[in-house]
């Protein structure tokens, strides 16, 4: 059985589809099967951070959304772009991403029609079905919508990313507490963006005891990330940054 794991922040710009990627590489890595699915189909663009150029994408989640595709049809392998040096038909690691489009004219037709959001629960089953994967990564929207409580009610595990700012803290308890309430099985608390000279075990200890929920990493901000502003992973590029490390963590929790 697929583990599907959700990440999802209430707010923007707290570096969740970074951490998206990069875990589903350090996952993979470890020899595994892993797709990633970008559900914030109003502004995607985890695409960009695996170099999966517009030019190649023919086919996206929204045309599965709109019948026009199967939900394989619009995956595309992008091994080589996030490990490299993969033998071609070794059946793993092998990651698969399913981006959601940036057409305009796309993204208005969502934000006006919407979409049939059972259909996306289909469509997560299908993928893990049909390209037998191992680990199910779900790239959602920031905030709560409709979209972002299926991905959430169907995940094996939560992953809440958040900075130590006091709008993240009240926003992150609305979906600490609707997670709760969906019962979710496994719920960990990733801090990101954490500047220097902060007290990280008083943080944790703060984190752990709002969100009654383990932290997973404390994960430092840095400008190296910043440099590489979006155009790669970046624990292939800096192995041994502290945040490398951090988010290895963060992978074991997700494969035990």
């Amino acid at each position: 059985m697929a583990k599907i794991i959700s990440t999802h922040s209430f707010r923007g710009g707290t570096g969740k589809s970074n951490i998206t990627a990069n875990l589903a590489v350090l996952v993979a890595r470890a020899g595994h099967r892993v797709g990633v699915i970008d559900t914030d189909i109003q502004s995607p663009g985890i695409h960009v951070i695996f170099q999966l150029a517009e030019s190649r994408v023919e086919r996206a989640l929204n045309d599965y959304l709109w019948g026009k595709c199967s939900i394989d049809q619009a995956a595309y392998d992008v091994t080589d772009a996030a490990i490299g040096n993969v033998d071609p038909e070794a059946d793993r690691p092998r990651i698969f991403l399913i981006p959601s489009s940036i057409n305009v004219g796309e993204i208005g037709r969502i934000l006006k029609e919407g979409y049939d959001v059972g259909k996306l629960n289909d469509g997560f089953q299908r993928l893990v079905a049909d390209l037998r994967l191992d680990y199910l990564f779900i790239d959602t929207h920031p905030g709560v919508n409709e979209e972002t409580l299926l991905s959430i009610a169907i995940s094996d595990m939560l992953l809440l990313v958040m900075r130590p700012d006091n709008q993240d803290f009240q926003g992150t308890a609305v979906t600490a507490e609707l997670a709760r309430r969906l019962e979710i099985p496994e719920m960990f608390m990733v801090v990101n963006k954490v500047p220097p000279g902060m007290d990280t075990a008083q943080l944790r200890e703060q984190v752990e005891k709002t969100f009654q929920a383990e932290v997973a990493a404390i994960l430092p901000i840095n400008f190296e990330i910043v440099r590489l502003a979006s155009s790669g992973i970046f624990v292939n590029r800096h192995p041994d940054h502290p945040m490398t490390l951090g988010l290895k963590q963060v992978a074991q929790r997700v494969m035990s």
